[in-house]
């Protein structure tokens, strides 16, 4: 389960031509998190700050995301969150430049990163909604996953067990072709990463330690 990640940066971007962010973004994104992401419009590839974590328009708050940032693609149509989305095949990616799973050391959690070996960032295969709660229009979205339990790389992370999980990375090659597909069938997309080019290291969270009540300094 991908919960936290680091999304493009302006050096990826102007790497892979693609269109100008007009908004800010954080540096590290969690659950219910505001992101950049990319779809496909009449005018072609646009960006739009969406939370991290679906919202479907029946749910009472926000705080759904914090259950509805990723999504199995085998599932979709079963549970009522993800739906409207899938059925109107509103089809986006979060492009990222690493993102964090848990590898289990002697039984304790340990932060690991995920990353392309050539330091370009990737598309993760999303889906995006819309709603109205109140007054707000709410923007969000949820990454779709895989079974990894055969992934060479992805059956080392998540709790010991028979269950794994991958995010989807869409290639290069077919970013045009997934933000288009008009059809809730996503199988032909349903592969996981070459591992040979990615790379996974240890990535312990860095601690702040607060020195004083104006200045923190890094560990």
């Amino acid at each position: 389960m991908c919960a936290n990640f680091k999304p493009i940066t302006l050096a990826q971007l102007k790497s892979q031509n693609l269109p100008e962010i007009s908004f800010e973004y954080p540096e590290e994104v969690y659950p219910n998190y505001d992101l950049p992401l990319l779809f496909k419009s009449e005018q072609g590839l646009e960006w739009r700050k969406v939370g991290f974590g679906m919202v479907p328009k029946w749910a009472e708050d926000k705080s759904i995301a914090l259950k509805t940032y990723n999504a199995r693609n085998e599932t979709l149509y079963q549970k009522p969150t993800f739906i409207n989305a899938i059925s109107k095949c509103k089809f986006g990616v979060i492009p990222v430049s690493e993102f964090y799973e848990s590898m289990y050391i002697d039984n304790k959690p340990q932060r690991w990163s995920v990353k392309r070996k050539d330091g370009e960032a990737f598309y993760i295969a999303a889906l995006y909604d819309i709603c109205r709660q109140g007054d707000e229009i709410v923007r969000s979205s949820t990454m779709i996953t895989m079974d990894a339990i055969q992934h060479e790389m992805m059956k080392h992370f998540h709790e010991p067990g028979n269950v794994k999980r991958s995010v989807i990375v869409i290639p290069h090659a077919r970013l045009e072709e997934w933000l288009s597909w008009k059809s809730p069938n996503i199988q032909s997309f349903v592969q996981g990463f070459p591992v040979e080019e990615f790379e996974c290291a240890h990535a312990p969270k860095i601690k702040i330690e607060k020195i004083s009540p104006q200045l923190n300094f890094f560990d």
